[in-house]
């Protein structure tokens, strides 16, 4: 089925048609304490020329051995009021009951059964707002409401990485590890984000490319089948998306989420977004300041605008969060031996032979470190594929499975990832890279290079990106996580130093976020959303 977007009228740059048009799948639609603190430390294809470096320097950044960010990166600190939750009024959103098909979707709940939530779903419009047709053009957003309990409830909307799953399910998973208090207070908004889930979901990328993508060998020297492969990705998705092809980014999806929170009618945007997610916040922050109400950013990105230094520092990340789940391994009956690490470094060696590709193979490995909940699995998983059945470990690879329930999330990751950078490099300047990760993160080292591949035949961004430091919001509470694989406690630490109005809880943990991991988070997140109350600067939760 074909969903063709017809602006209003052309524009300088428009097509034939002047449309755009997506393949699109079918599926399912998807009080008040003020708190006045000081607080502390707070953007066919023309990069085809495939030879050349377009950015600043390539140069990566020197990872500060003991996790401590720099303090020369301390942006002056701020006092701006915490405004308040304010009243819910003339909700829009044309809701339908959406239980049913909800707890199809969710696997096992944690902290309360899923029976007791009530689920709505709709969708709502918003602007497609492409580069070459700025405020034309319409898309579709699916949004999720979980709520508990009667009465009348606040919205707190939450973004997940563009890569995760999709954002109504990722909320109503969320909504399920909440405390009472936030539920009595608040409804638990998600939604698809745009390409994504059944948010006009995009579908570019040649079956061949794909398979190439995702399951390259990490330890490959020889890369130009992968730019063959990024080279025909590009250049399908810029004949299928057309002028969508540059509305696919953070700062757009930051419009989507002010549309849902004017639909849902409230004069604030609360919000709790985790790792990548983050940066759709900051664009937020930026687009709508005075719309800001209370934020939470569980795991943030590096704020540096070069690649290379946000995914060098993604694969020290997995590193550190391989040896942790190592160690946890064997401390229980740990079916991966004495040496879990080892057992990893010649499962990845194997896939090839036993039909798993290694990519693939290490991208579930990955994916399953950011859930510590399900490690006993996952090393289960590993122990199987290293004696020949590969079907547990091949199920880690998640979202990014083309046989997952849901549209791959490949070809949305592709697109905004590289139209949020403008990071180019010469195929020679990425094997060299490659090169160097792969000695110093030898697990996961070359499999994270390969996105510097990715975009190599992507157009360039020429926008302004998003300001991270979150200028003139009020207190944001960023949480870090000690072993991240996906947004380090380095990075995180990073970007709050940069945000004027940051508080920052570190947790001593492992995985992916720690709202509804950590009893400690959770509880000081509450806190803050429900009552106000902002935490000291540097509260430390225990593992």
């Amino acid at each position: 089925m074909l969903t063709r977007v017809v602006p209003s009228s052309k524009g300088p740059d428009h097509n034939a048609e002047g449309t755009t048009v997506a393949r699109v799948r079918p599926g399912v639609d998807a009080r008040t304490t003020v708190a006045r603190r000081a607080l502390l430390l707070a953007a066919v294809l023309p990069a085809l020329l495939a030879g050349c470096t377009v950015g600043p320097s390539d140069r990566p950044a020197v990872l500060a051995r003991d996790g401590s960010p720099r303090p020369t990166t301390e942006t002056p600190r701020e006092e701006t009021p915490l405004p308040p939750l304010g009243t819910q009024s003339g909700d829009q959103v044309p809701w339908s009951d959406c239980g049913q098909r909800v707890r199809r979707a969710l696997d096992t709940p944690r902290r309360r059964d899923a029976g007791t939530m009530r689920y709505s779903c709709a969708t709502i419009d918003s602007t497609l707002d492409a580069p070459s047709l700025p405020g034309r053009g319409m898309l579709r957003i699916s949004v999720l409401k979980a709520e508990s309990g009667g009465g009348d409830k606040i919205p707190l909307l939450v973004v997940n990485d563009i890569d995760g799953e999709p954002g109504t399910v990722f909320a109503a998973r969320l909504a399920a590890q909440l405390p009472e208090d936030v539920l009595e207070q608040f409804a638990i908004i998600g939604f698809d984000r745009r390409g994504t889930g059944n948010s006009n979901p995009i579908d570019c990328v040649p079956p061949g490319a794909r398979g190439k993508l995702l399951g390259f060998d990490p330890a490959a020297t020889d890369l130009d089948p992968l730019f063959d492969a990024a080279r025909g990705a590009g250049q399908e998705c810029a004949l299928i998306l057309k002028n969508q092809q540059g509305a696919l980014d953070t700062w757009r999806t930051a419009g989507d989420l002010d549309e849902i929170r004017r639909q849902l009618g409230a004069p604030f945007l609360h919000v709790l977004a985790r790792g990548e997610g983050s940066r759709v916040v900051q664009a937020y922050a930026q687009r709508f300041t005075d719309k800001l109400g209370r934020v939470v950013l569980d795991g943030t990105p590096d704020p540096s605008q070069q690649a290379q230094t946000v995914l060098a520092e993604r694969a020290a990340g997995a590193e550190a969060t391989l040896d942790v789940f190592a160690r946890d391994c064997r401390s229980r009956d740990c079916p991966l031996g004495d040496d879990p690490r080892g057992t990893v470094s010649r499962v990845l060696d194997m896939p090839h032979q036993r039909g798993l590709p290694p990519g693939i193979a290490a991208r579930a490995i990955l994916h399953g470190l950011g859930e510590p909940d399900r490690w006993p699995a996952l090393a289960k998983a590993i122990a199987a594929a290293k004696d020949g059945d590969i079907r547990s470990l091949a199920e880690f690879l998640g979202p990014m499975d083309p046989n997952n329930p849901y549209p791959s999330v490949l070809d949305a990751t592709l697109a905004t990832t590289c139209n949020d950078t403008r990071t180019r490099l010469a195929p020679q300047r990425i094997a060299e890279l490659a090169d160097d990760w792969r000695q110093q993160h030898p697990v996961f080292g070359g499999l994270l290079a390969q996105r510097l591949v990715w975009c190599s035949q992507w157009p360039v961004r020429r926008e302004p990106v998003a300001d991270p430091a979150m200028r003139g919001a009020p207190p944001v509470l960023v949480v870090s996580t000690a072993a991240d694989p996906r947004t380090p406690e380095l990075g995180t630490k990073r970007t709050a130093q940069q945000m004027p109005s940051s508080v920052r809880i570190g947790w001593e943990g492992a995985g992916h976020g720690a709202v509804g991991r950590s009893d400690c988070v959770t509880k000081h997140v509450g806190e803050f959303l429900v009552d106000g109350t902002v935490p000291s600067q540097g509260v430390t939760c225990p593992s």
